[in-house]
């Protein structure tokens, strides 16, 4: 006789990896935080969101959209975005794959890339979704740690990417210490990354960092050679478009976007995000004046938190990472109580650091005072 099955559960159902896998972090509810600290304001630092908004042509693309209907569904190619994409940075639309945020690209690369017990390279401290999503396919990641000044490590870049990877994720600038990484460095870690490897350049801050004359254009430094490459970029941080969630990547070939083509969802971008990206793509002025009001706060913000005390990243992107020289999941308690939010860091090594992107002068103000006032009371 056949002995009678134990009935499931729900957590015996779930696959060992993940079960295993850390909860992505996307920060303090601000309905909460309002209603625990009785603040009559308060400031999201969190998301590295930008305070500048939308490009008034992004507004009226989605008035128009909503008025003229939205009972069908989008255009699951995107082609119209695809090829606005393609044409400002002169590449065939067919090699523009579209995502719900470039995380989604991220993920997309992750199930149609790695097999379990692939090796991915990534860096520490580094965007969490990097570890998350191999891990979840149960591929293997190796973490290449940055130097003491929060910058790239070319020997223990070198020594990692010379095990073998499969696929290799690259930030530039980095998540979330700020980092830039320059020219010369992008290019030595580049020609040490293998061949057989796919190399994954993220760039969803690089409108940010474009003003400094040693940032690479990741498309320059990859166009043209002998290897699969994808560099992401996204329509969430410099052109405000975060509520709506639009990012891109831009493959090697287009056989790598087919291959994405068939494990994403049909209709992954809606069409709201579509035309609002179309617009804003295309107002370079609004996209002008952000770059340049974010970049003049954070120098000014850096500056005061050094006066302060405060050891902080040199930052190419909308925010600031910060050693607090406490655990930073107190610091960020503390904050909330006075209505600010910001993100605690918590990978080993960096868990009394806080990351904190930039909003208003005024906001930015408030937090420097209330932060210096906090970490002072020890």
């Amino acid at each position: 006789m056949s002995r009678a099955l134990e009935p499931a559960t729900s957590a015996s159902l779930v696959r060992r990896v993940v079960a295993s896998l850390p909860a992505y972090d996307p920060g303090a509810d601000p309905d909460e935080v309002a209603a625990r600290s009785g603040a009559a304001r308060v400031i999201k630092l969190s998301n590295n969101e930008s305070p500048f908004g939308v490009s008034p042509a992004a507004t009226e693309a989605v008035c128009r959209r909503l008025a003229a209907g939205v009972s069908r569904y989008p255009d699951p190619t995107g082609k119209r975005l695809a090829e606005a994409v393609g044409q400002s940075l002169a590449v065939p639309a067919e090699r523009v794959v579209l995502g719900n945020g470039s995380e989604n690209v991220l993920e997309l690369l992750c199930q149609a890339v790695l097999d379990p017990g692939d090796l991915v390279i990534t860096q520490v401290p580094g965007f969490s979704l990097h570890e998350i999503f191999p891990r979840m396919v149960g591929a293997r990641v190796g973490k290449v740690p940055v130097t003491t000044e929060f910058g790239f490590d070319a020997a223990a870049w070198r020594a990692a990417l010379a095990a073998d990877p499969k696929l290799v994720f690259l930030a530039n600038p980095c998540n979330p210490t700020g980092a830039m990484l320059g020219t010369g460095e992008l290019e030595r870690i580049v020609a040490d990354t293998p061949e057989s490897a796919l190399l994954v350049l993220d760039e969803a801050y690089c409108e940010f960092a474009r003003p400094d004359p040693d940032y690479p254009d990741g498309l320059a430094v990859l166009r043209g050679r002998k290897r699969p490459w994808m560099v992401l970029r996204t329509f969430s941080k410099a052109y405000g478009l975060a509520g709506i969630r639009v990012g891109y990547g831009i493959a090697s070939d287009a056989a790598l976007v087919q291959a994405l083509n068939r494990v994403r969802t049909p209709y992954n971008v809606n069409q709201l995000a579509q035309d609002a990206a179309i617009a804003a793509l295309g107002d370079r002025a609004h996209l002008a004046d952000t770059v340049r009001r974010t970049g003049l706060e954070i120098a000014r913000v850096t500056d005061r938190l050094r006066a302060a005390g405060f050891r902080v990243a040199p930052s190419s992107a909308n925010f600031v990472f910060i050693d607090t020289g406490r655990r930073s999941d107190e610091v960020a308690h503390e904050l909330y109580g006075v209505g600010i939010i910001v993100k605690a860091w918590r990978e080993p090594g960096y868990e009394n650091f806080i990351r904190a992107s930039l909003s208003f002068p005024e906001d930015n103000d408030v937090f420097v005072r209330c932060l210096t006032e906090i970490c002072a009371r020890g």
